[in-house]
C-alpha cells in the first residue's frame, strides 16, 4: 500500500472520530496527517513527511487553544445557581449559616457582613459546595 494511502486513511479516521466528538481538535490532527499524505503524494521522504505532520498539527493545536471560537464562557457565568432563593435553617457565629436549596441542606456564608439578617438571602456565588450570599438578587 502506498504511503500517501496510509497517511489519508489515518486523516479520514480521525475525522470521522471528530465528527463524533465535536472537539475540533481531532479535526486538526486530521488536516496535519492529510498534509503528511499530500507530501507522501509529492514523494517527500518519509522524515519530511513526519516532520510535516508534527509542525502542522502543533500549529493548528496552537492556533485553535488561542482561538476566540473555542474558548468557553468562565464557569461563574453558566452557574443555574445564581439568583436563586434560600431558605435559612439556622444561623452560625461569624457569619455562616445552614439553608435549604434543592431539597437539601447546605453550608452558606454571608457576602457582606453587614447583610440583614431579616430579608430573603440569594445564591450570589458559590465557593466549592458552599453557597455565598446576600440580599440582592443578582439577576434583577
Amino acid at each position: 500500500m502506498a504511503a500517501y494511502i496510509l497517511w489519508f486513511l489515518l486523516a479520514f479516521l480521525l475525522l470521522a472520530a471528530e465528527m463524533a466528538t465535536g472537539t475540533f481538535y481531532l479535526l486538526v490532527l486530521a488536516l496535519a496527517l492529510a498534509s503528511g499524505g499530500v507530501a507522501a503524494l509529492f514523494d517527500v521522504p518519509p522524515s519530511m513527511q513526519i516532520t510535516l505532520c508534527a509542525v502542522v498539527g502543533i500549529i493548528g493545536t496552537v492556533i485553535l487553544r488561542r482561538s476566540k471560537f473555542i474558548r468557553p464562557e468562565p464557569l461563574e457565568n453558566q452557574n443555574l445557581n445564581i439568583g436563586q432563593l434560600v431558605r435559612v435553617l439556622q444561623w452560625h457565629e461569624g457569619g455562616t449559616l445552614r439553608v435549604f436549596y434543592r431539597g437539601a441542606e447546605w453550608d452558606a456564608e454571608l457576602e457582606a457582613a453587614d447583610t440583614p439578617r431579616d430579608q430573603p438571602l440569594f445564591i450570589h456565588a458559590m465557593r466549592g459546595s458552599t453557597l455565598i450570599l446576600s440580599h440582592h438578587n443578582p439577576h434583577h
